[in-house]
């Protein structure tokens, strides 16, 4: 079969080759996409060629460029108005004579702000000492108190936050008054969302605040509306007591009893800084009749050493005080070492006060066992790899000398100058590698198996 016959297809407005006639203008709607796109490049070209002629302020003598093309129509209502205001935008030089005047004020401001802060910029997201703040919004006088105490390091440790946490709650769930049409489950979580927002603006929430927290909004939210509201107020005043005795009394029992029985006469037990943890552990072996020496390593600026060796030596157990710096001569005689724990992760890592990773690598590098002594309402789900990324800094004012005595005190006092910094990390981690076992309340856990501590517990924490 013959093929059929070939016509030549011209597009409607006209001929092949594009080329629009002299006069004739398509209109946008009857434009392809091609089409609108070429025309936009035309126009960006004819507006860059017109602005360099015109020099630096790039402002058009004419009213349109030359070779753009002038729409029929009630085109120009659109499309013209877009040029001008387009014809009307500074030219590159402008724009960057406007960028380093605004660069100019702003590194102004920021060094203005940088001398205010007086902080090391790789350190900044730290969480840095506040100075007291009036209290926003209704907050109770005990939470006032209890922030202040925080700001000040007149309570520290996991355990005495959360403990004070806890029973400045319970002072302001009695003083709580359901306001008319609401009921104590749904308001009291809003009457406390700033209680708890303050003791976060004092000090950084630690975990075991967080965990407490967490568990008593969940028993806020189950309480049985039916009751009054005095009885619903001591049930909840019931379940925070429940939480402190058998989370942390109960617990650091347990412990002292699993731990305790780990300590041999003749021991040598090494223990960093200040746990109240340890602390029981010690005392509890030594009223059990063993003997054994301890060696108290601390270091500035908290100095929480001090008062350990004050209390143990005090109890008759023979204690040695060193600093950090001497950890490495006295290491060799260690049998055991006892530290205690901020916080401990899911991937066995522990955080704890700064200097704790430094005393488990030694004691591993001389094959010296580390046990942590842990409650498991310390246990974090997520997972932390430095201390780097999450951190607190210690408060200033640290007596670096106590010599001579013929000076002042405050002429003593270790400050930020004008070219002085003061950093103290207030926490560190310490990696799982470090660490020989893990002593809870539910039994004496490797570190590669702390994600199993909510299994254990049969609930989540």
């Amino acid at each position: 079969m013959a093929p059929g016959a070939t016509l030549d297809v011209h597009p409607p407005n006209g001929p092949p080759n594009g080329e629009v006639p002299a006069g004739q203008q398509k209109s946008q709607k009857q434009m392809t996409k091609q089409e609108r796109r070429e025309l936009q490049e035309r126009q960006r070209a004819a507006k860059s060629a017109k602005t360099a002629a015109n020099g630096v302020n790039g402002k058009p003598q004419g009213g349109k460029p030359a070779n753009q093309p002038a729409a029929a129509g009630g085109a120009p209502s659109r499309k013209g108005r877009a040029s001008d205001a387009a014809s009307k935008l500074p030219s590159a030089s402008v724009t960057k004579v406007v960028e380093k005047i605004k660069a100019g004020q702003s590194s102004t401001a920021d060094q203005s702000a940088k001398n205010q802060a007086r902080g090391l910029l790789i350190f900044s997201h730290f969480g840095l000492p506040k100075t007291v703040s009036v209290a926003k919004g209704d907050i109770h006088p005990v939470i006032a108190r209890t922030a202040l105490q925080f700001l000040s390091f007149k309570i520290v440790g996991a355990n005495a936050r959360c403990i004070a946490t806890l029973t400045a709650f319970k002072t302001v769930i009695q003083d709580y008054v359901t306001p008319p049409n609401n009921t104590l489950s749904r308001h009291l979580m809003t009457f406390l969302s700033p209680q708890i927002s303050h003791l976060v603006a004092a000090r950084p929430m630690s975990v075991t605040m967080g965990n407490a927290i967490r568990q008593l909004k969940l028993d806020i939210s189950g309480s049985d509306i039916d009751l009054p509201e005095q009885d619903a107020k001591d049930a909840l005043c019931q379940k925070i007591d429940t939480y402190i005795r058998e989370r942390i009394i109960i617990a650091d029992q347990v412990i002292q009893e699993t731990a305790g029985n780990k300590i041999k006469d003749g021991d040598v037990i090494l223990t960093y800084a200040r746990s109240s943890v340890v602390e029981k552990v010690l005392l509890e072996a030594h009223e059990s009749g063993r003997n054994f020496s301890v060696i108290v390593v601390d270091s500035r600026p908290m100095l929480e050493g001090k008062r350990l060796v004050a209390v143990l030596s005090e109890a008759g157990i023979q204690c040695t005080y060193v600093l950090l710096p001497a950890l490495g001569s006295v290491i060799n005689e260690v049998s055991t070492v006892l530290v205690g724990a901020h916080s401990i992760h899911t991937n066995g890592a522990v955080y704890s006060r700064a200097g704790t990773a430094l005393v488990a690598m030694m004691a591993k590098q001389h094959s010296v066992p580390v046990v942590v002594c842990c409650e498991t309402y310390k246990f974090s789900e997520s997972i932390q790899l430095d201390s780097f990324t999450k951190n607190e800094l210690a408060p200033l004012g640290d007596l670096f000398s106590s010599f001579p005595n013929n000076k002042p005190r405050e002429s003593l006092t270790l400050e930020n100058k004008p070219h002085l910094e003061i950093l103290n990390p207030l926490y560190d981690l310490t990696p799982p590698t470090c660490i020989t076992a893990v002593v809870t309340e539910v039994g004496v856990i490797p570190p590669n198996s702390i994600s199993s501590i909510p299994v254990a517990l049969g609930r989540l924490l």
